[in-house]
């Protein structure tokens, strides 16, 4: 598995519009994050969509992981996001459902010496 650029995601460009999304950007923004995507990846890319139209999308990142862990906690919660997902179900599931990062979803100092 390749390191993962942190600006890479920081930088990536979403839809202007909400609705701009399709399923095919969201296939191809997969592609980048090297994920293949199954009907338990959709689940939770509609899901954030899905919340983000009904909540906005000025979550927390903490928010929106705990919304996320909750509605898919009889599957595992945190750890099957995870297995989805492994540089993190927010930041990936944020990017290929097409929809800004939430705030402190990215911080490129934790765990560093930048």
């Amino acid at each position: 598995m390749p390191i993962p650029d942190p600006m890479a995601t920081e930088t990536s460009e979403v839809p202007e519009s909400f609705h701009e999304w399709t399923e095919e950007l969201a296939r191809q923004l997969a592609a980048e994050e090297e994920i293949e995507l199954t009907p338990a990846h959709w689940d939770i890319i509609h899901f954030v969509r899905g919340h983000c139209k009904q909540n906005g999308t000025s979550c927390s990142a903490r928010l929106m992981l705990k919304a996320m862990t909750g509605h898919f906690k009889r599957q595992g919660g945190k750890r099957y996001l995870y297995t989805l997902f492994p540089r993190g179900p927010v930041v990936q599931a944020c990017k290929i459902a097409g929809i800004p990062l939430p705030a402190y979803s990215l911080d490129l100092s934790f765990g560093s010496v930048h």
